[in-house]
């Protein structure tokens, strides 16, 4: 049974710690990100789990870099039948290839990729990230300015980057808070979860009670939210023609 959590970050890797009634300390890495979770008997504390998971870090630096050696490999061959996440629901991509403009338009349970006849793979791909980035940076500012006066923090300047380990991360010396492209295939949920987790860093530099304290505080769903980013799906997936 647990009986609390809190945040730890070790050498740059953010620990999600749940003490239980367990006789012995367990830790994870998790799909797709590489998300480390502790479990850890109550008798210890903080700085005990802290240092188990130093002695721990070559293991799961392993693990995380076959989870992503293992996503790289699953990497969208950008074919028609092939799935692709868009805001939590997936659509199946089809490609048309024609003379024009190349483009992304959603349609319904489609997503229709318009290229020119012969347009290589890394093109494509290059394509649907440029458009999932602007489905971010369109749905970002709306977000961020509702939620600025309920944490009483302002967002001077954001960024959409590609980041291989983080969902995001934030600059509390300059308020600049990045987003990971791949939250525009997450439900809106997730994102908005992602928005305050980071703008409550701007309070609050470390995971730890204060951080967990203004996060319940702020939103009180928060960690099924973290669950649901954490959990959904990012394969790739084909569909029958």
């Amino acid at each position: 049974m647990s009986t609390g959590s809190t945040y730890l970050t070790v050498r740059g890797i953010d620990i999600d710690v749940v003490y239980k009634d367990i006789k012995n300390l367990h830790i994870g890495v998790y799909p797709p990100m590489g998300r480390v979770r502790v479990a850890a008997p109550t008798r210890l504390d903080d700085d005990r789990v802290r240092l188990a998971v130093v002695q721990r870090l070559p293991w799961i630096k392993r693990q995380r870099d076959l989870l992503q050696a293992a996503q790289r490999q699953s990497e969208r061959e950008m074919v028609t039948g092939e799935s692709h996440y868009v805001w939590g629901t997936r659509h199946r991509l089809k490609v048309i290839e024609r003379p024009g403009h190349a483009h992304v338009e959603p349609d319904g349970e489609r997503l229709l990729l318009y290229v020119p006849q012969g347009t290589a793979v890394d093109r494509r791909r290059e394509l649907l990230d440029r458009w999932y980035r602007a489905q971010l940076r369109t749905a970002l500012p709306s977000l961020i300015a509702r939620l600025e006066p309920v944490l009483g923090v302002s967002v001077p300047r954001w960024s959409v980057r590609r980041m291989k380990t983080k969902w995001g991360s934030c600059n509390r010396e300059t308020g600049h808070i990045w987003f990971n492209v791949e939250l525009a295939k997450k439900h809106p949920s997730c994102l908005e979860y992602l928005i305050v987790h980071e703008m409550t860093h701007l309070i609050e530099r470390n995971h730890g009670a204060r951080f967990i304290k203004l996060m319940d505080k702020f939103m009180p769903d928060w960690r099924s939210r973290r669950d649901d980013l954490n959990g959904a799906p990012l394969a790739s997936e084909r569909w029958p023609d």
